[in-house]
């Protein structure tokens, strides 16, 4: 039997390992993304892959929001109105509801940055400054395509940015003064036991089904530029 002051006891599961490394390696690489948009990568090579990279990442955490452990799988997290109200209204009132995964207002900022993400990522593969850089889909793709998709490039990235800075505060503002601390669990995977609207612990996904999500991501993203024609390899 386990004592309640153990530290098996102390803390349960929130976020599996792949969940973990699916957000943190995201959050890197849309750094770079933007760091090599401005210093040291004029051909944009490096930006590309980069933009290559978030794609599978993306689609991989949408495979894994499917498959993945129990906090990681979107019909987990994403809620209906009723409970987003819900939840804001004792968040108004201090006395939020406590949820091991994603609250219902976490659940929105997730699906913005994944939908944000997405989109930057897509229309980068039709990107061109009809000079040095061209998208992967480029060679497939009208003028007007082209055009359209680098003004949207360029329009979503400060929405990404606002989108990224809410969560960054948001996160650090519930970890300082909220009854978890966010940060810290979304790096350990562990928050305190304690009562929580889902249910605790949180069960982990399988290596092998994370393997398998990523493998057909990586498939998806360079088999399906490839198949409509473009260059998936900048």
């Amino acid at each position: 039997m386990v004592r309640a002051d153990t530290p098996a006891a102390a803390s349960v599961l929130a976020w599996d390992l792949p969940t973990r490394l699916a957000k943190w390696l995201l959050a890197a690489l849309v750094g770079l993304a933007f760091a090599s948009k401005y210093y040291g990568d004029p051909a944009m090579v490096w930006h590309q892959w980069n933009g290559l990279a978030i794609l599978v990442l993306v689609v991989f955490r949408l495979l894994w929001g499917v498959v993945g452990g129990s906090t990681a799988r979107f019909a987990a997290f994403v809620r209906g109105p009723s409970a987003l109200l819900g939840y804001v209204g004792g968040l108004l009132k201090g006395r939020p509801a406590h949820y091991l995964g994603h609250n219902p207002l976490g659940a929105l900022v997730i699906l913005g940055l994944l939908g944000l993400v997405a989109a930057q990522g897509l229309t980068g593969l039709f990107t061109t400054d009809d000079i040095i850089v061209y998208g992967p889909m480029t060679p497939v793709a009208s003028d007007a395509t082209m055009a359209r998709a680098s003004a949207l490039h360029q329009q979503i990235y400060p929405f990404l940015l606002a989108l990224i800075g809410l969560h960054v505060v948001a996160n650090l503002a519930y970890s300082l003064f909220g009854r978890d601390n966010l940060v810290r669990a979304m790096i350990t995977g562990r928050k305190p036991a304690a009562a929580y609207v889902d249910r605790a612990p949180a069960t982990p996904g399988s290596v092998i089904a994370a393997l398998t999500c990523l493998a057909l991501a990586v498939a998806i993203v360079f088999g399906g530029i490839a198949l409509a024609g473009g260059n998936p390899f900048p």
